[in-house]
């Protein structure tokens, strides 16, 4: 079963120094029918201006992964970690017991847009912990493994049975992924227009697959795409 989840149906918010679309509730925007798919509970597409971001703000018992798309988001937190995430790099915040982190755009006359994914651990009360990684051109013509509860290929590790791989396709290009038994997906458009399974998706579409063994897809622009392995 393919389930669409269309750009603009996500909740918005602009408030001027940031421009935000919901895939799942999320803050002011709720809505029963979308509150996250098996594990995954947020997809924020963030458009944060120059000079502009997020205060120091907390989080407990999250998985939160950043991924950047444009721009440059500078990152600090309570660990004493701080970081740029750059178009190719992954970061991976495991909130566990309780952190406390910001993040925030120190370009000048650049904005930065970023994916915010949040998923629910596998366990409570773990100790918080931080990891980032680049991948670069290992994403172009092909689903490579950026995260998975093993860490394995070089993979972030987070604290969830999900793999999350990212992709960057040129038109024309085609890729096949499968699913083991009792497993289920959500891919996420991040830019460009693909077809999967005969369904058109373009930037900002989200879709949800369950009951299937596999999906087929085909770059029909230049794409970046997030797919999630789910449990």
């Amino acid at each position: 079963m393919l389930t669409l989840r269309r750009a603009d149906e996500r909740g918005h918010h602009n408030f001027g120094w940031l421009d935000t679309n919901h895939t799942f509730s999320f803050g002011q925007y709720h809505d029963p029918r979308h509150v996250g798919f098996r594990a995954l509970r947020v997809i924020n597409e963030d458009r944060v201006q120059p000079g502009a971001g997020f205060g120091e703000h907390g989080h407990a018992n999250m998985e939160i992964i950043s991924y950047v798309l444009d721009g440059a988001l500078e990152h600090k937190d309570s660990l004493g970690t701080g970081s740029i995430i750059r178009p190719g790099d992954v970061q991976r915040m495991s909130a566990g017991t309780g952190i406390h982190h910001s993040e925030f755009n120190g370009s000048k006359d650049k904005p930065v847009h970023f994916l915010q994914i949040w998923l629910l651990p596998d366990k409570q009360g773990i100790t918080p912990g931080y990891e980032q990684k680049t991948f670069g051109d290992e994403r172009n013509g092909q689903l490579r493994l950026v995260a998975a509860r093993d860490g394995r290929d070089g993979a972030l590790t987070i604290h969830q049975d999900t793999d999350l791989y990212a992709g960057v396709f040129k038109p024309g290009e085609k890729i096949t992924h499968r699913f083991a038994e009792g497993r289920h997906g959500w891919v996420q458009i991040a830019r460009g227009g693909v077809e999967i399974n005969d369904h058109i998706l373009q930037p900002g579409d989200g879709l949800a697959i369950s009951d299937l063994a596999e999906i087929e897809m085909e770059a029909l622009s230049d794409a970046e795409v997030l797919l999630f392995d789910l449990a």
